[in-house]
């Protein structure tokens, strides 16, 4: 029903007794995690999410669910972007009944063990970055309070990963959350003046400011491998996966690249970077999580813009307070299947694996052992997105062997996979037609 539905005199006009007054709004800002946990009415099966933009440096997780197990309260739904080992903690909760139900994109560490082990009394949902953000947007993963861990945070709510002790970068992870949070509370270490700036999220999404000790230590963003492999097997595969990449003749002016963090994909950008200088070639954007090779690219002028959703090292982190050409976004924006998102733009995609099987379904959920140890984070968002999706990796692994007849776990469906290189050589999947043919006509050999 609306205004326009209603006859003009069952309108209801506020009487002047009644209109509002003017004077100072209630305080946000509270300092007592037990009587706050009281004060919000948390009750047995509600939702509580988190993001995990600390990465393994995290401790607002750990300290609220502590204080919901210490109130007695059972049966909730954890709603964390991704959990390290950092939050192990919650191993404890986890075996109490404290948490039953668990939706996230990666889980790693003894949460993933526990869980493996059947700890978990209800049910774990494993989704992509930008499933995640659909989910909560659609309503289809109800949030019943968002806890925001706040690198820094005004009186008001304004929240910006760029200031602070504890400063985190791009904080896109935690967006869905802080607009579909029934109530939403910015936990923080570093009160700034207001107006904060600039903020990720706004004070109108913001209905309390936690002030605690600390949210955790920046130092844990740089979790796993950021360096360029030196192995020569790595930089043979890089090697190759430029070559591939020059094949599929997507390298040039208006260029559109992810990579990850590990070591032999950051290989592939330094490649790229020389390949880019040499031919003089101008990329468009490199989006996902950012490091600082790929700041390099864009301060040497080989990309216009960064897309960064989080920060995979503190270079990054620096880079978005001063660099006017990194760019913030959102979850949504960056792989939400349902809207208009960047990875839908994406030309080529860099990605590593746990397993791939004979029809290019691709793990990176479980180990060998069956644990989980990972997550499809934006692994299915990219090479659903992308042009060419590329995967790279050592055909062995302690010994264990990195290509099955049969992946143990689909993260990742083959028929978004389009390219594996290895040591031994490039394969194409046979449904990518179009590039058997490109890599004929560059004379790369293929193997079936």
């Amino acid at each position: 029903m609306t205004y326009f539905d209603e006859k003009l005199e069952n309108i209801k006009i506020l009487p002047k007794e009644d209109y509002p007054q003017k004077g100072p709004r209630p305080s946000k800002i509270r300092e007592d995690l037990p009587a706050l946990i009281t004060e919000l009415g948390i009750k047995d099966g509600d939702s509580l999410s988190f993001h995990h933009h600390l990465r393994n440096g995290d401790k607002v997780l750990v300290q609220v669910m502590k204080a919901v197990q210490s109130a007695g309260i059972k049966d909730i739904t954890l709603v964390a972007s991704s959990i390290f080992p950092s939050m192990g903690p919650i191993v404890e909760l986890i075996e109490d009944g404290t948490i039953t139900n668990i939706v996230t994109s990666y889980v790693s560490g003894p949460v993933g063990e526990a869980v493996s082990k059947g700890k978990l009394q209800g049910r774990i949902i494993m989704q992509s970055h930008g499933g995640r953000a659909r989910a909560i947007l659609s309503d289809e993963v109800p949030i019943d309070f968002a806890f925001i861990a706040s690198p820094s945070c005004d009186v008001k709510g304004n929240i910006s990963g760029v200031n602070g002790t504890n400063s985190c970068g791009a904080m896109g992870y935690a967006i869905s959350d802080s607009i579909k949070g029934k109530t939403t509370i910015a936990v923080t270490d570093f009160l700034a003046g207001y107006p904060n700036y600039p903020a990720d999220i706004t004070e109108d999404y913001i209905d309390y400011v936690l002030k605690v000790d600390t949210i955790g230590e920046k130092a844990g963003i740089v979790s796993g491998t950021t360096m360029i492999t030196k192995d020569p097997v790595g930089l043979k595969i890089a090697q190759d996966t430029l070559n591939s990449m020059i094949a599929t003749g997507l390298v040039k002016d208006g260029l559109s690249f992810q990579t990850g963090a590990g070591g032999i994909s950051l290989a592939v950008a330094d490649y790229l970077r020389d390949y880019m200088i040499e031919k003089e070639i101008k990329g468009s954007f490199a989006s996902g999580g950012i490091t600082g090779y790929l700041v390099d690219m864009l301060e040497e002028g080989l990309f216009e813009t960064l897309f960064d959703v989080q920060c995979f090292d503190l270079k990054a982190v620096d880079s978005l307070g001063y660099n006017k050409n990194h760019l913030r976004m959102s979850g949504s924006q960056y792989g939400n299947p349902e809207v208009s998102c960047v990875v839908d733009n994406l030309d080529i995609v860099i990605l590593g694996a746990t397993e791939i099987d004979t029809n290019f379904n691709v793990n990176v959920t479980t180990g060998a052992h069956g644990m989980l140890m990972g997550g499809s984070g934006g692994h299915q968002d990219t090479a659903f997105g992308s042009k060419v999706s590329i995967i790279v990796s050592k055909l062995f692994s302690s010994r264990i062997p990195f290509v099955k007849d049969r992946v143990d776990v689909i993260t990742t469906p083959g028929n978004t996979v389009d390219i594996l290189v290895t040591e031994r050589g490039i394969s194409i999947n046979p449904l990518r037609t179009d590039l058997l043919e490109k890599f004929a006509e560059a004379k790369i050999d293929v193997i079936d």
